[in-house]
Formats: structure tokens, C-alpha cells, sequence
């Protein structure tokens, strides 16, 4: 059977809408194709199993909330600073709230991968990718900060990102670009200011 590649991608997409929205134990062939609005028995027809269905959904979903790289380009247009590196944090932990079904599914791709061995191979080497290239792009970018603050900074937000995709009261909203600052202060250090010359010196 030749198998139409775009609409796999649509029944992955819809898996990823089922999965935020009615959790694992939701996921089944006939919600993915109630979600596609596509005939009965499609998905079972592209997907060997469930388990083959959640292996795609681990593939696609990091790509579907990745930023835009054109969007990066322009936010990394000001020089590397501890101010940038607060303003790149607060824009990710934005995109929480524009990507919400994507990170709940995210979320929910997590607690499955628990009970399945080779979902959690499977995740665990992308979030290991991801977490690894962002470091790279960090150091090779210039900004401040080692691996080890970067480290920080990433499980600080993603304890930050539970705690608004699952319990938003928990931390307001109007709170989160105080502690987002505070913790980069705390994890790099804050931004280095010219030291003033005493008086009396000569310039």
C-alpha cells in the first residue's frame, strides 16, 4: 500500500493533539483519526502499533515547538550579554503558553516513557540531543555562563514550565520575569558593570 507522507505527518500532528489533550491512555487509533477527520482505520493503516505511533510522535514533537530559526537569528542580533541570556529564557518560557498542546503532550510523552523501555531510550536520546546542542549554541555564542550554568538554567525552567503547563497558580504569571532574572544573576552572576574610576584619576 503507498502510503502518502504528508498525511502521515497530519495523523502524527493529531496524535500530538490527542496526546496533550486526553493523555496516553487516550491515544488510540480511532481518537487520531476522529482528531485527523479521517476515515476509521487510516492510522492502523500507517502505524504498525501504538507503539510505532508514539516513536513518531517523540520524532515529530521536539520540531514542532522548536523556535523558528529565523526568530533566533533576530533575538541573537544584540551582543552576547547576561541581560540577553535573561531575554532568551523569558521569550522560551513565553513559547510555553503560545505551544501549550505541544509541551502538555511533551509532558505526557515523559510519564509513558516511564513504563516503556524503549520510549524512554527513545526520548531520552532527543531531550539529550536537544539539552547538548543547547549548550553548544551557548558557549559558541559567546554568552555568559559555562556548561554547568546552563545545566542550572535548563532544569530551572523546565521545573518552571511544569509548574505553568500543570498548577499556572503555583508561580503568577506576573512573577515569572523577576525569577527568570533572578536566576540568571544567580546561575552566571550578574551583569559586570564598568568599574568607576577613583577620583583623581586621570582618563
Amino acid at each position: 500500500m503507498v502510503r502518502n507522507p504528508e498525511r502521515r505527518t497530519a495523523l502524527v500532528d493529531a496524535a500530538i493533539e490527542v496526546l496533550a489533550r486526553d493523555g496516553a491512555r487516550g491515544l488510540t487509533f480511532r481518537a487520531v483519526d476522529t482528531a485527523a477527520a479521517v476515515p476509521n482505520g487510516t492510522a492502523s493503516n500507517y502505524f504498525a502499533s501504538r507503539d510505532d505511533l508514539l516513536a513518531q510522535v517523540t520524532g515529530q514533537i521536539h520540531e514542532r515547538i522548536a523556535p523558528d530559526p529565523d526568530e533566533v537569528t533576530a533575538v541573537m542580533a544584540a551582543p552576547p550579554s547576561r541581560a540577553l541570556v535573561a531575554e532568551l529564557m523569558g521569550w522560551i518560557n513565553r513559547r510555553v503558553t503560545e505551544h501549550r498542546t505541544g509541551y502538555l503532550a511533551m509532558l505526557e510523552l515523559r510519564l509513558e516513557a516511564t513504563r516503556r523501555p524503549e520510549l524512554r531510550a527513545a526520548l531520552t536520546r532527543v531531550i539529550r540531543e536537544t539539552l547538548d546542542e543547547d549548550i553548544r549554541f551557548h558557549l559558541e555564542s559567546g554568552l555568559p555562563g559555562d556548561r554547568t550554568a546552563v545545566v542550572l538554567i535548563y532544569l530551572a525552567m523546565t521545573g518552571l514550565m511544569l509548574e505553568q503547563l500543570t498548577l499556572p497558580g503555583v508561580v503568577p504569571v506576573e512573577d515569572t520575569d523577576g525569577l527568570i532574572s533572578a536566576l540568571v544573576d544567580r546561575t552566571i552572576g550578574p551583569e559586570e558593570k564598568p568599574e568607576e574610576k577613583e577620583e583623581g584619576e586621570e582618563g
